[in-house]
């Protein structure tokens, strides 16, 4: 069985239809993640086929049956967070970021579930820990969030900065392959090349102005911030690869 996977932007739509701050329903995020990446079995008319084969977690087959969430289980975050391309989340990791290294952010706020900005920060931090130790990500989020139990502080909600730093790593990506094409990359296809440090800088800073209300000082650590996660993205997508190259060799030796 294929597994359902999306990419963080798509993952960040996804919690925003949730959330109710965009035009669109969860299933027609869902369907447009899932045609973009069957593109061959949509145009060959075999989508049936295609989806039967596809693995869907029960977190998922809940949100297309149209069911209303407001929150999520840990383990449904841990679900959800396993289809996100070369992402690694475990169940175990998650308890331990709740209960102990970020348990401040962490209180139940949707009955006993976690919020869908909780579970936002939870792939955030997933992101961040492939660059940085988790004190150095707590002392980024006092900057960004202030008072953890307060949200009305935040330089940015944590479902903003997931869904802003997703889109802003996408459009640098599809920039690089377009820039790239005409050297013998296939188009299209997402190619990973290195970002540059002044491309992620310029994009960043371009994207934290989009966010009223800002100081400098504040405008300058949210960019600050926006790009040690794109360059995260980055890094995951090469310790995945990695991963994939040492299991081959093991495999085929």
């Amino acid at each position: 069985m294929e597994s359902f996977t999306l990419t963080r932007k798509e993952m960040a739509q996804l919690l925003l239809a949730l959330h109710g701050s965009n035009d669109e329903k969860p299933l027609v995020v869902l369907q447009r993640a899932w045609k973009k990446a069957h593109r061959d079995a949509c145009e060959a008319g075999s989508t049936l086929p295609a989806f039967l084969s596809t693995s869907l977690p029960p977190v998922l087959e809940k949100l297309i049956k149209g069911n209303v969430v407001k929150g999520f289980s840990l383990q449904e975050i841990s679900a959800l967070g396993q289809l996100i391309e070369y992402s690694h989340m475990s169940i175990t990791s998650m308890q331990n970021w709740v209960k102990r290294d970020f348990k401040a952010y962490f209180c139940p706020k949707v009955g006993k579930k976690y919020s869908l900005n909780q579970a936002a920060l939870l792939f955030v931090i997933d992101d961040l820990k492939s660059n940085l130790d988790f004190d150095s990500i707590r002392k980024l989020f006092d900057i960004v969030f202030n008072r953890p139990e307060d949200d009305c502080d935040d330089l940015i909600g944590p479902l903003e900065l997931y869904a802003t730093y997703s889109a802003m790593f996408e459009e640098l990506d599809a920039n690089n392959d377009q820039l790239l094409d005409t050297v013998g990359h296939v188009k299209g296809v997402r190619n990973q090349d290195a970002l540059t440090e002044n491309a992620v800088r310029e994009s960043a800073a371009k994207f934290a102005e989009r966010v009223p209300y800002l100081a400098d000082g504040q405008a300058e650590a949210l960019r600050n911030v926006l790009m040690i996660a794109a360059i995260s993205i980055q890094t995951s997508y090469f310790h995945s690869l990695a991963r994939r190259y040492c299991n081959a060799t093991l495999f085929l030796k």
